[in-house]
């Protein structure tokens, strides 16, 4: 409640001058490995970011840094903070650019992610300010929950994938993600055999991380075609916009893309040419919520889907997407990663996505800004250095 008397009924808007910008770099080990086309994790990093306020606000945010988080902290702190402190924390969009002039060189990398976490935390001041939930700021649909697909089964032999799916079914999730690499006869088995074991009235989509070249993803897909899946995510890398282009003239499965996206810019072709069915940005990664937003709204102009992307993120990354989520017209589904975590468990006083989920959706925080409470004593037991 403190946070809601702190907004324009005690301060005028431009008094909200950012007075410290701190980046948290955070490591934890994954409750389980996750295995996927790229290899096998057992430990994973992020970064909190805090932006503190002269009126004594504190807005947070996380930056996708999944390795070397040390180094995107040194970003945050040393390259990003000079250009803020100072400078009223709710003018985002002005802050957004100031930050992106800090390098030169086309869009992406690590300045990109640094600038998500602080994005993020600048959104969740403003709503502290206005008294608003972050979905409301957004323009608001009126959605109270947003639905949920499971995520993820493994790339794991297949008696432990089976019993993953299992797991999944049982606490009567719906839709599910399959994760998927080659070789392509292995592949196209695991895809007829998640397919016979959950059935016909179970959504499937996979999920390739990059796995396979072109003339692979054609029979891959084909198969996914003849198995009713519902879409078929990043099969090849992302630079390699011809061979999606190509994917879409020989297949009917829609595909799925954009996690590796870092701005509109990367999003635009395959948006709208018609290729990708799916658009799937993450929000700790593509400049935070002004950016991410920018790429949905896009979406939206050429009737294509939103669906957030969280794997491996911690519960600030979980929850700015909810909030888009529901704020988003073309909203078809989030990300459910089923991770107990300590990036999802301990760092908030809002529980994790994966044990709030009922019947296939997730309720949407209504307090103002990301509407949490981070634990800063548990920030301070994760930080990696």
């Amino acid at each position: 409640m403190p946070a809601i008397q702190a907004t324009t009924m005690t301060y005028p808007a431009d008094a909200h001058r950012i007075s410290d910008v701190i980046a948290h770099p955070l490591s934890a080990k994954l409750t389980r490995p996750t295995s996927t086309s790229w290899g096998t994790y057992h430990e994973v990093s992020i970064v909190i970011v805090e932006v503190r306020t002269e009126t004594g606000l504190v807005g947070v945010g996380e930056t996708l840094a999944r390795f070397g988080a040390r180094a995107y902290a040194e970003v945050i702190e040393h390259l990003l903070k000079p250009r803020l402190v100072g400078r009223n924390a709710c003018d985002i969009a002005a802050l957004w650019e100031a930050m992106r002039k800090s390098l030169s060189g086309r869009s992406g990398g690590m300045l990109f992610e640094a600038i998500a976490g602080v994005d993020i935390a600048l959104w969740d001041i403003l709503g502290k300010v206005a008294g608003l939930p972050i979905a409301t700021l957004l323009g608001g649909t009126g959605r109270k929950e947003v639905p949920c697909y499971a995520a993820s089964v493994n790339w794991v032999e297949i008696g432990a994938a089976r019993a993953e799916l299992q797991t999944y079914l049982d606490r009567g999730f719906d839709k599910i993600k399959i994760k998927l690499a080659g070789p392509v006869k292995e592949a196209v088995g695991r895809i007829e055999q998640m397919r016979a074991l959950a059935g016909d009235d179970i959504s499937l989509c996979v999920d390739c991380n990059w796995g396979f070249d072109v003339d692979e993803a054609i029979r891959v897909g084909q198969a996914l075609t003849a198995n009713g899946y519902a879409w078929f995510e990043e099969p090849l890398r992302p630079e390699n916009e011809d061979g999606y282009e190509r994917l879409r003239a020989r297949l009917d499965v829609p595909l799925a893309a954009g996690e590796s996206n870092y701005t509109l810019d990367q999003a635009k072709r395959l948006i709208a040419n018609g290729t990708l069915s799916v658009l799937q940005p993450d929000v700790a990664r593509a400049g935070g919520i002004s950016e991410t937003r920018r790429m949905i709204e896009f979406a939206r102009a050429h009737d294509v889907a939103y669906a957030a992307h969280i794997g491996m993120s911690g519960i600030v990354c979980e929850t700015a997407s909810v909030h888009l989520a529901a704020a988003m017209p073309n909203a078809r589904e989030m990300e459910c990663e089923t991770d107990f975590g300590a990036f999802k468990t301990d760092l908030a006083d809002l529980a994790p996505g994966c044990m709030r989920v009922t019947n296939g959706m997730l309720s949407v925080p209504t307090g103002p800004g990301l509407g949490i409470e981070m634990d800063w004593d548990a920030v301070a037991r994760l930080r990696s250095c």
